[in-house]
């Protein structure tokens, strides 16, 4: 496949562009001729149900005096946002859809990108004459969306690099990947910003053009049939705007059909188009070549001035018409008839370009096999010809595992890049535990010191539990690149949630024994070395399934305000039923189900058993069994002739070394009688799992991308 250079001058900070040439096919399977495609839309039209602005007059008439239309109903009307829209693009060439804010230039490319539910757009799009299945279409095509989304902290050259090992399957080497990274770098016009970071508000980083050229890469990199963009010189000055239509002609000289959504082209843009749709309001207001306006503006009776920007008076003249009385009815009429009578001039030669495209056999299949053996579509296509054209690309470059190595090698190359985050959650556990620790210094086997292990161990599971709601922004930031990536299938979204767990691991462990070994020694737990095991165990589950329900709720909720309300709110309800405040026994039966469903309340029973399974430790010994008690503050001689009393009561021997609470006592007193310790690590363990599986269906259900 060929890269060439962009024919322009550098400018600022750009890198001159050499011609280079990168071959990752086998060049006797390369084709002597070259089989065009041609996208064809008809007839399409799209409507939305939308809410009627309601006033209390219109509400209190009665219902046969309101003017409400076929189909519609009281409180919501019909608007059409695509009306009868036909037209074509070839590969080669710039298909531009114009017009104002709100004419559809969005909606149509959506529309042609299969981003609009199916049932929901009435028309036909085929691709060389046959209707395009959703799997194949998002195999041989890329979207590039209006905002740049991109991991700020990456380079140029590391983000384009882990496209290709997305979309660039396993059988190139990983020296052939880099060539065609350092190839398009060259092709974008981005050598000298190869080594930047992207940025964001926070860290300087590329230009506006050159996010918007890495965006328009990441795209393209697998070298796809079809490329739809949606506003690409939205916010750049003129000169990037110009660099990155530059880049799309040379894009789509390369053998793509390049299709593209611009809002007010300079005149040095025009130039570079071939093909421009001008929308009103979901109509078809001009269909035709740049070339062409002149002529069908002057026998509409308003010529374009001279020296005058051709689209910018096209424009002025479509507002001007829309607030008109016929608003662009005429010219929508005009432009149907102007269709026709150019198309009966040209009769002759249509029919001679068709009479060709019937020799050349110009099926999909065919084409797709000619365009893969010349080096399109660099994911793994095959140029079999006994194949459907399904089959002939496969679904997902790479198997399941390489892409959740590329993932998580993302993932902890992101983390790297923003040590700060880590070190504030680290410094939260080390600030908890050292609080902790000096403030339940060496607690004694007393009756008291069981209360305060009570405390302390409540504390602790709350802490885990809240130090993970940093996990909450994570995939919210991340959501709308998740988003573009498995959109036109870069990895499977399994992967995704795979090596989001696998990434989140090694973090979880060294603040879980961080907060453990601050704490259980200070504190003075027991059960030496296997306890401070099982401490750590049960701290590291907490962590895991704290981290696996922010992860999940990040997949649900919309937006990090409302995340945080709602994990606080969750995280409160789970502790409150854990066993703490009110024990198992206490808990009414119409919110005993809760206490089952609370994520705190196993590993706070773990813990509690861990420290109070030894049968042969007393917590309780003679007269302490007044502690806690309004007996408490009397003179411990008193205490000793209380006790003899009770002794002569009961019939048995109680002294002041006479156990009368273990440990055992203790678990009973608390109602941890259901499960042993290691049974509620396992269950904390699965909760994690629950939680990491409930992500993924909301990915799964969550992330369609498409209009309804």
């Amino acid at each position: 496949m060929e890269l060439d250079d962009l024919s322009h001058k550098p400018t600022g900070n750009e890198t001159p562009v050499h011609h280079q040439i990168l071959d990752l096919r086998d060049p006797s399977s390369v084709g002597t001729r070259s089989l065009p495609f041609v996208l064809s839309f008809n007839n399409l039209t799209y409507s939305v149900k939308v809410r009627r602005k309601m006033t209390l007059p219109s509400v209190l008439r009665p219902r046969s005096t309101l003017l409400v239309a076929p189909g519609e109903s009281l409180f919501s009307r019909t608007k059409t946002l695509l009306n009868d829209i036909s037209g074509e693009a070839r590969n080669g060439e710039i298909l531009a859809v114009l017009g104002a804010s709100g004419s559809g230039k969005s909606t149509l490319i959506d529309a042609l990108a299969n981003r609009i539910a199916k049932g929901s757009l009435k028309g036909s799009v085929t691709l060389n004459g046959e209707v395009l299945e959703s799997s194949m279409l998002k195999v041989i095509s890329a979207y590039v969306m209006q905002d740049d989304l991109l991991f700020p902290m990456l380079t140029v050259e590391e983000t384009l690099m882990f496209a290709a090992e997305f979309r660039l399957p396993r059988t190139l080497s990983k020296s052939k990947k880099m060539m065609r990274v350092q190839a398009l770098i060259d092709q974008l016009g981005l050598r000298n910003a190869a080594k930047t970071v992207i940025g964001d508000e926070g860290h300087r980083g590329v230009s506006g053009g050159e996010r918007r050229r890495v965006s328009i890469g990441m795209d393209i990199i697998h070298d796809p049939i079809l490329l739809f963009l949606d506003e690409p010189t939205s916010g750049l000055d003129s000169t990037s705007a110009f660099m990155v239509v530059k880049v799309l002609q040379r894009i789509a000289q390369s053998g793509s059909l390049v299709i593209m959504s611009i809002h007010q082209p300079s005149y040095r843009i025009l130039e570079l188009l071939d093909r421009m749709i001008f929308l009103s309001r979901g109509q078809t207001v001009y269909s035709g070549s740049p070339m062409s306006l002149p002529s069908f503006f002057a026998e509409f009776g308003r010529p374009i001035p001279e020296k005058e920007n051709r689209t910018e008076f096209a424009l002025d003249l479509i507002r001007e018409l829309e607030v008109s009385p016929g608003g662009t009815k005429s010219m929508v009429e005009f432009n149907k008839s102007w269709l026709n009578m150019k198309q009966s001039r040209n009769n002759s030669s249509v029919q001679h370009e068709t009479e060709q495209h019937h020799q050349q056999g110009l099926s999909l299949k065919e084409a797709i096999s000619s365009s893969i053996s010349r080096g399109k579509l660099v994911s793994g296509a095959t140029t079999n010809s006994s194949l459907s054209p399904t089959s002939m690309v496969p679904t997902f470059a790479n198997p399941f595992w390489i892409e959740m190595a590329v993932l998580s090698k993302r993932s902890i190359l992101n983390s790297r890049r923003m040590p700060e985050l880590f070190g504030i959650r680290l410094g939260t556990v080390l600030v908890t535990g050292f609080i902790l620790a000096t403030m339940f210094w060496q607690l004694d086997d007393s009756p008291k010191g069981v209360q305060e292990r009570l405390g302390l161990f409540a504390f602790v599971m709350s802490t885990t539990f809240y130090t993970c709601t940093d996990a909450l922004p994570v995939f919210l930031q991340e959501r709308y690149i998740f988003m573009r990536e498995t959109a036109y299938n870069a990895y499977r979204r399994s992967s995704y949630v795979m090596s989001h767990s696998l990434s989140a691991l090694p973090a979880l462990i060294f603040l879980s024994l961080s907060f453990s070994a601050t704490t259980f020694f200070a504190v003075g737990l027991d059960g030496g070395f296997l306890g401070f095991l099982f401490y750590f165990l049960i701290i590291f589950a907490s962590f895991w399934v704290g981290s696996s329900f922010v992860t999940f709720l990040s997949g649900v909720v919309p937006h990090v305000k409302l995340g945080y309300t709602i994990v606080v709110a969750t995280l409160a309800y789970f502790l409150l039923f854990s066993g703490f405040f009110i024990t198992h026994d206490r808990i009414p039966p119409y919110w005993i189900w809760f206490h089952y469903m609370s994520v705190v309340k196993y590993p706070y029973e773990a813990v509690l058993q861990n420290e109070f399974d030894n049968p042969t430790k007393c917590f309780v010994r003679g007269v302490q069994i007044f502690d806690n008690s309004p007996l408490e503050a009397i003179p411990d001689a008193m205490k000793l002739r209380l006790l003899q009393t009770l002794s002569n009561t009961l019939g048995m021997n109680i002294t002041s070394s006479t156990c009368l609470t273990t440990g055992s006592d203790i678990l009973q007193q608390q109602g941890i009688t259901d499960l042993s310790k290691w049974n509620c690590l396992w269950v904390t363990v699965a909760w994690g799992f629950l939680f990491r599986i409930l992500f993924y269906l909301s990915l799964l259900l969550g992330s369609k991308n498409k209009r309804s």
